[in-house]
């Protein structure tokens, strides 16, 4: 086969450590799901209706990941930036349009992440009918730590999760409370996508979010799979 030559050279592969190996793991797509704890949904004023709804997702580019424990500029084009609390799950198998009962093979495993929002942004965009791009999948937005093999957590589905800004706490739930459990979202995603190693699902927000300003220092936690921290620098 002819190796291509390309103008400029193609952007590095985008990755996270996994713990306890050398291996890192390489990120595909970065799903999101919307409006996942009830508490949170009403905060947005979107209360959700599980027996007559469905989940719905978002994108975030590969290119908006960030390793925990980085400082990142305050971004552009807002005035109101919200962090959002949240499992990750990282995908290790391929899978379409698979049953709950078959969700746990397709999970490598965990990791605690924060997706970062120009909530004035997403909100406007929300009101006019408009995609949630400019709010969601921006540079730095979808913070992330290492990868822990599911190995004996098997699937989630309790467990505390919280987080706070200068050490005060913002939010605070259990796994438990999520609408959609993770072989529900599994099972829905793979409805309209082929799920391949290296997808990243993150599964919803407590409630509690709110806004943080330069200098401000994030941190999360969640049971058995780990701490997330965030610096919050200035504007560029």
């Amino acid at each position: 086969m002819t190796q291509a030559n390309y103008l400029w050279n193609p952007p590095a592969v985008n990755s996270l450590p996994v713990q306890g190996s050398d291996l890192r793991f390489a990120v595909n797509r970065i799903f999101c799901v919307g409006r996942n704890y009830h508490a949170h949904a009403i905060e947005m004023g979107r209360p959700v209706d599980k027996s007559t709804a469905r989940p719905f997702y978002f994108t975030k580019s590969p290119s908006t990941l960030v390793e925990s424990g980085a400082t990142v500029p305050y971004p552009a084009g807002t005035s109101n930036y919200h962090f959002e609390m949240e499992l990750v799950v990282a995908i290790g198998a391929s899978g379409f349009r698979v049953n709950e009962a078959d969700a746990q093979r397709m999970i490598y495993g965990y990791a605690a992440g924060l997706d970062m929002t120009r909530r004035d942004l997403q909100l406007v965009a929300r009101d006019q009918g408009r995609p949630w791009d400019l709010g969601k999948d921006f540079e730095k937005s979808a913070v992330c730590t290492e990868i822990v093999p599911i190995g004996h957590l098997g699937v989630l589905s309790t467990g505390a999760i919280y987080l706070q800004v200068n050490g005060e706490t913002k939010q605070t739930a259990d796994l438990g409370q999520l609408i959609w459990n993770i072989p529900e979202l599994l099972a829905d995603l793979s409805q309209f996508y082929h799920l391949v190693p290296g997808d990243l699902i993150y599964t919803g927000t407590p409630e509690g979010v709110g806004a943080v300003k330069t200098g401000d220092r994030i941190t999360g936690h969640i049971d058995g799979v780990g701490d997330v921290a965030l610096s919050i620098g200035a504007a560029e």
